[in-house]
């Protein structure tokens, strides 16, 4: 695999694991890019849907029922893509609730949940869904 300069100018450097690392980092550590990973986590048009849903006004913590709703798609269809998403670590469970006997699962954006810790919420330890 061929290596692109790591000079801060934002090209990603290939590294021998198939991984990318991003140069461009402040404190000159580099961030390890899944590339194939995120490209499939986002590559239907639903899931980039609901990820600029959650990350409106900084970060907003939504359940698939919420997106469902805005989103005016089947519950269905919105349920496997946060999972999707979930599996991917693109979106992050940050808390659970009781309704009508079943369980309903709240989710936000991982850089929200500063934010999020901030305005209160209940946040587990990351879930893999």
């Amino acid at each position: 695999m061929g290596r692109a300069n790591g000079n801060g100018n934002g090209v990603a450097e290939m590294t021998g694991t198939g991984k990318a690392t991003n140069g461009s980092r402040r404190n000159g550590a580099s961030i390890p890019v899944a590339w194939e990973r995120l490209a499939r986590a986002t590559a239907h048009p639903l899931r980039v849907s609901i990820l600029e849903i959650l990350g409106i006004d900084g970060g907003r913590v939504l359940s698939p029922s919420d997106l469902s709703r805005e989103l005016q798609i089947p519950l269905s269809n919105t349920n496997y893509h946060v999972t999707e998403l979930a599996k991917a670590g693109l979106i992050v469970l940050v808390r659970q609730r009781a309704v009508r006997g079943a369980t309903e699962h709240f989710y936000t954006l991982p850089e929200a949940l500063p934010k999020v810790e901030a305005e209160g919420a209940v946040v587990p330890e990351p879930a893999h869904v």
